[in-house]
This record gives C-alpha cells, sequence and structure tokens, in this order.
C-alpha cells in the first residue's frame, strides 16, 4: 500500500475508558471512539481490555471497521479499555508496530496508547539496550512503556512511575496508560497533541479529540493540561500536576487540517478557526471571482469563512469519494496523477464558465494542488485562484508531523509565484504568518501554540537521529535543516 503524500500526516488518535458499573460496553465505547477518530491513523489500529486484572488485546492493520467484528468485539470483556489508530511518522508500518502495546513485567501487565514523537527516543532506547532490554518494535512507545515500567519497579504506585518517567522523555505525547486498576492520562509539559476527558454517570472517558466523545455518549468535562497526570480508579478522577514550566504549545496545524471539524480543542471550535483563516484570506488576499469552491473537507470550513466575508456565493465545485480512505494502490507516477481522480471529481456544471477562488488548507509537495486546478479547468472553469489557510511549509517537524526534512517541501524550493505557476493556477496565496494566530483568537494572542513548520521556532529541543525512517532503516539520522 502506498501513501498519499500529498498532505502531512499526524501519527495516531488514543482513547480510553474506565466504566466499573457497566454505564459503557468498554469495547464497544473504544470501537465507536476510534471510528471517530479514524482520521488521525489509517494504518493499524487495536484495543486492550482490562477484566479484573487481566489485559486481552487485539490489533490489526488497516482500519477500524475491517479489523474488528462483533465476534471479536464480544470477546473483548472487561471493565477498563486503551485504543488506538495509527500512522506511522517513528517506526513502519507493522503490524508489530501497531497499538496498544501490551507488556507484562515484573509489577504486573500495563497496556499504553500513544500520540507524538518523542525527540530522545533514540538515546534513550540505546540507553536501555545497553541495559540489556530487548525490543519487539521501532516505535517510540514502547520507549516509554520500558521507562513507565523501570521507574514503576521503585515507585509506589503506577501514577507515580509515570510522574517519575515524564521528566525523562522529551517532545510530545499525549498517552493513555492502563493498569490492572487504572487508567492513567498523561500530557507532554508543552501540550503539542490535544487530550479531552469525558464522563457517562460514574464512566470516564479520555480521548485524542471531543468528536470521540460525542460518538460514545460521553459528555466533555474538559481538556487534559499541557504537564498534567490524570488518574482515574475505583476512587474516581484525581489530577496530577508535574512542576515544569514550560510554554503551552499546542500544534496549530491541529486547527488547520488534523482535528475533525465537529472537534473542540482546547476550548476553540475546529470549525470556527477554519472559517476564521478563510475570512483572513479574504481580507488578506481579494480576487473577484463568480464562486468560492473549498477542496474537502477541511478546505471547505475556509471556503465558508472566505464566502461570507467576501461576499463571492459558496458553493459545490469538487465531489470527494467517501469510500475510499488515504491509502489506495498506486503502482506508478500515472497511476498516482490518476488518483486524484479516484478521490475528488469536479462538478462540470458548476464551475463550467466560471471564475473559481479554490480554498485548500495546505501546499507539502504540490502535486495534488495541480492536478486539482487541471481538472478544474478541464471542466470548464475560466479562471481559478487558489488560497491556502496556512503560510507555506518551511521546516521539518519533529513533534509527531510527518514532514520529517524540506527535501519535498515545495515552498523550501519555490518562490509563491514559482508554486502557482506550478499549480496552473492563475494566483495563489497564502495565509500570512502574521495573520495566523489570529484565527485562534485569544490562544492565538497569547502564543498558546507551535508553528515550527512554518516559522522555525521550535518550542522545544529537536532530535538528532530518529528510532526508524519510513524504509524501517533503523536509527537512521535526521538531518538538522
Amino acid at each position: 500500500m502506498d501513501y498519499d503524500f500529498s498532505k502531512p500526516h499526524e501519527e495516531c488518535g488514543v482513547f480510553g475508558v474506565y466504566s466499573p458499573d457497566g454505564a459503557l460496553n468498554p469495547a464497544y465505547a473504544t470501537y465507536n471512539g476510534l471510528l471517530a477518530l479514524q482520521h488521525r491513523g489509517q494504518e493499524s489500529c487495536g484495543i486492550a481490555v482490562n477484566n479484573n486484572g487481566v489485559i486481552s488485546c487485539y490489533k490489526e492493520m488497516g482500519l477500524v471497521t475491517e479489523a474488528f467484528d462483533d465476534k471479536i468485539l464480544n470477546s473483548l470483556v472487561g471493565q477498563i479499555s486503551v485504543g488506538h489508530v495509527r500512522y506511522s511518522t517513528a517506526g513502519a508500518s507493522a503490524r508489530e508496530n501497531s497499538q496498544p502495546l501490551v507488556m507484562r513485567y515484573i509489577k504486573g501487565t500495563l497496556a499504553i496508547a500513544h500520540n507524538g514523537n518523542l525527540s530522545n527516543a533514540y538515546e534513550l532506547r540505546h540507553e536501555l539496550e545497553h541495559r540489556g532490554c530487548i525490543f519487539q518494535t521501532t516505535v517510540d512507545s514502547e520507549v516509554i512503556a520500558y521507562m513507565i515500567a523501570r521507574e514503576r519497579v521503585e515507585a509506589s504506585s503506577i501514577e507515580e512511575a509515570v510522574c517519575r518517567a515524564m521528566p525523562k522523555v522529551h517532545g510530545s505525547y499525549s498517552m493513555i496508560v492502563m493498569s490492572p486498576q487504572k487508567l492513567i492520562a498523561a500530557r507532554d509539559p508543552n501540550g503539542f497533541r490535544p487530550l479531552c476527558i469525558g464522563k457517562v454517570e460514574n464512566t470516564y472517558v479520555i480521548a485524542s479529540e471531543t468528536c470521540a466523545l460525542d460518538a460514545c455518549g460521553a459528555d466533555f468535562v474538559r481538556d487534559v493540561e499541557p504537564g498534567e497526570v490524570v488518574v482515574v480508579d475505583a476512587d474516581g478522577l484525581r489530577s496530577i500536576m508535574l512542576p515544569v514550566q514550560t510554554k503551552k504549545s499546542l500544534c496549530v496545524f491541529e486547527y488547520i487540517y488534523f482535528a475533525r471539524t465537529d472537534s473542540m480543542v482546547d476550548g476553540i471550535s475546529v470549525y470556527e478557526a477554519r472559517k476564521e483563516a478563510g475570512r483572513l484570506l479574504a481580507r488578506q488576499h481579494p480576487v473577484e471571482a463568480d464562486m468560492v469552491i473549498g477542496v474537502p473537507e477541511s478546505g471547505v470550513d475556509a471556503a465558508i469563512g472566505y464566502s461570507e466575508e467576501s461576499g463571492i456565493p459558496f458553493q459545490k465545485g469538487i465531489m470527494k469519494n467517501g469510500y475510499i480512505g488515504r491509502t489506495f494502490i498506486k503502482p506508478d507516477q500515472a497511476a498516482r496523477e490518476r488518483s486524484v481522480r479516484i478521490k475528488l471529481n469536479s462538478i462540470v456544471s458548476a464551475v463550467k464558465g466560471k471564475r473559481v477562488v479554490m480554498l485548500d488548507d495546505s501546499i507539502v509537495r504540490g502535486t495534488t494542488c495541480a492536478h486539482i486546478v487541471s481538472m478544474l479547468k478541464d471542466a470548464g472553469a475560466k479562471e481559478v485562484h487558489l488560497r491556502i489557510s496556512s503560510p507555506p511549509f518551511l521546516w521539518p517537524c519533529y513533534f509527531g508531523t510527518d514532514i520529517p526534512s524540506k527535501d519535498d517541501l515545495i515552498a523550501c524550493h519555490h518562490t509563491v509565484e514559482e508554486i502557482g505557476k506550478m499549480s496552473f493556477a492563475d494566483s495563489i496565496e497564502f495565509l500570512s504568518l502574521e495573520n495566523l494566530p489570529k484565527m485562534l483568537g485569544t490562544n492565538g494572542a497569547l502564543g498558546h501554540y507551535c508553528d515550527a513548520c512554518f516559522s522555525g521556532n521550535y518550542p522545544a529541543p529537536i532530535p538528532t537521529h530518529s528510532l526508524a525512517s519510513k524504509e524501517n532503516k533503523y536509527c537512521e539520522p535526521i538531518r538538522k535543516d
């Protein structure tokens, strides 16, 4: 299977349930939660369920609906569960790298689901291997599991072990840890990745996004704070705040592309943020046109905002095939180009003879935009003006987004004018870096986000090595651009 590399990808989504009184069936609730988080990863998925201290787990490659059925879910009986959907940024696409990871050690059993990238995973793994540890995967999540297990030997509880391990692991992580008696959630001190808490009666739910809470009928309680450890057990929910002084740095691309439109992330509506980006673009780069369209899905929200601000009517000009995911077989370059029309197709009657403003969320390599613009012009569009609701990608990301180097970033090698010509657009403009915080309102004004992929201003130390590349070359160095 080949991946659609026209967009950045996020590493994964996590979900957990603590339901001692059966208000939710943990396995089925986790299944529904993972379906809602499927946009965060389509390589593999898994669910681990704890039945009075005995943890059973099922993991498989592919989509949630392909991996699970009633027979499997009915076999996963228990009171606590943790689930995961994965897209690999660190570690090869292989079944052994799927999560949750279930580990048996001297203090019992734990399961872990992790979203993010550790910037010091290589160094920690090197140290652990020289102490005799044997690794079964190439993912940094296993490094976290080892660190927690090692701390648990001397710690009085699993939550104390998590708190003692967190200062030793650097980078981004929103994770859920399941022990025989407890469900624990932790978010790195920068808060790079989202994590939230929901509740149904006496049942607590932890999820990457609020849309997953909605999917299982849980009411939103609050977000897990950066540097916070949340413990759910027989006594209910309690919080432990690590004594760290770090600036909150949520990945701004969660609002631009990663998160689902109906989610609230750290108190901000993803839908409203995307619409505001469109409004900002309309004020920043107006153009005379007959209609505004959006590239499904995240580009549509920005297009609505552009239309509202500019007064140009919003219409549906592109149809998306909702029955294929982000992965499909593409044996050669010609097939890759044709695959755009498998996923997206123009609505001829809507765009023919029209001057079109097309909103998209980002440009990475530039090839997909060129295909879509050509598709619209083949359908009879008189003009196509491309507006991008994010600044140009100029820097690699080391905190969970699949942008490992500058090599494939078109904006690193071409001017905006050149990108426009390569995209066959009549004009092209990006949201300015100065306007980016305005889409987030108060949080943007306070600078509570990470925009390093656009600005190069990294809020935390970056790694010198990765655990594995896409080709599974163990310990491949990362270039420091």
